[in-house]
């Protein structure tokens, strides 16, 4: 999808020359000659970055900074300031104010674009990492098989899901079911160094699902390696009854009391070595199909997908 570039300059030949460039880099680019008027235009149509003049009529850029960061329909915004000035109380005051850069006037136009998409790439990058994990979620995990298909080299996806999570979230509250999220993702990225894969790739598409891609040849021993680390600590979670009893009683609406074992991991494993993989989908569909087989086993389990057609 084309990114939306919101220019916002008293100057109209600044707008111009800058609207003109950047089209040509293939934005979609709109304009405003001031503070409310960028307001107006970045609340009807929220853009993924504005570029704001400080000096203005009306409403200066530092108010109108202020005020897109207080609007909640703005989140998601970057904003780059445009300033003639050249004074560090200035620049700083920007930068606390919410922004994410500031250039100072005048400035090459070719630098001004760079900047523009490296604020760009920033932004992505970090919407797309999890803020409980640090690890990349499902663009950059779609992104990287992809890679690795058209690469044509040899890899295996890894679908990694949270057995009796729920309970254990519904029993002991959120906050203590985040630090078995952090503990599992912590057990992946060891698990990956523990088979030594220089080139695997470990994401959280969310809530208690994670993947790994691996190189087919390595892909059950990360398997094994994970589920060694996962189970010598997960009780470190549990109050030690719990722990000692080797599960948690959980109470429905109605009443009904109903145990639950002590949560485990199930892995699904698709390789490419055995049948070709074309996209995406596809490897996902075939990973979670083998992870549904292995929830049905007790305990932390994998499978992996042995057919050929």
């Amino acid at each position: 999808m084309t990114q939306r570039i919101l220019i916002v300059d008293d100057d109209e030949d600044i707008r111009r020359v800058v609207r003109i460039n950047l089209e040509l880099e293939g934005f979609t680019v709109g304009t405003a000659g001031d503070g409310i008027e960028a307001i107006e235009a970045a609340v009807a149509s929220p853009p993924d970055l504005v570029l704001l003049d400080i000096m203005m009529p009306r409403m200066d850029g530092l108010t109108a900074l202020r005020e897109m960061r207080a609007t909640p329909a703005l989140a998601g915004t970057s904003i780059v300031l445009l300033t003639a000035r050249g004074l560090t109380e200035d620049r700083v005051a920007g930068l606390e104010g919410g922004a994410d850069d500031y250039i100072t006037k005048p400035f090459d136009v070719e630098e001004l674009v760079a900047r523009v998409k490296a604020v760009l790439r920033r932004t992505q990058a970090a919407r797309d990492t999890s803020p409980l994990t640090g690890l990349p979620g499902n663009f950059r995990i779609g992104s990287e098989i992809e890679s690795r298909i058209a690469s044509q080299e040899s890899f295996a996806l890894v679908h990694i899901d949270l057995d009796n999570f729920k309970a254990f979230n519904d029993h002991y509250g959120f906050m203590r079911g985040d630090q078995v999220i952090k503990f599992s993702a912590d057990c992946v990225r060891r698990a990956v160094t523990d088979v030594a894969d220089e080139r695997a790739f470990v994401g959280h598409i969310g809530g208690d699902d994670f993947v790994a891609i691996t190189t087919a040849e390595l892909a059950e021993g990360f398997c094994k390696a994970l589920i060694e680390r996962f189970d010598d600590g997960i009780l470190d979670y549990y109050d030690t009854a719990d722990a000692l009893r080797g599960y948690i009683e959980v109470t429905d609406r109605r009443g009904d009391r109903y145990a639950f074992p002590v949560v485990s991991i199930s892995m699904g494993v698709v390789a490419n070595t055995n049948r070709p993989i074309t996209s995406q989908w596809e490897a996902s569909a075939l990973a979670v199909e083998m992870k549904e087989f292995a929830k049905k086993q007790h305990g932390s389990s994998y499978r992996i997908d042995r057919r050929t057609a």
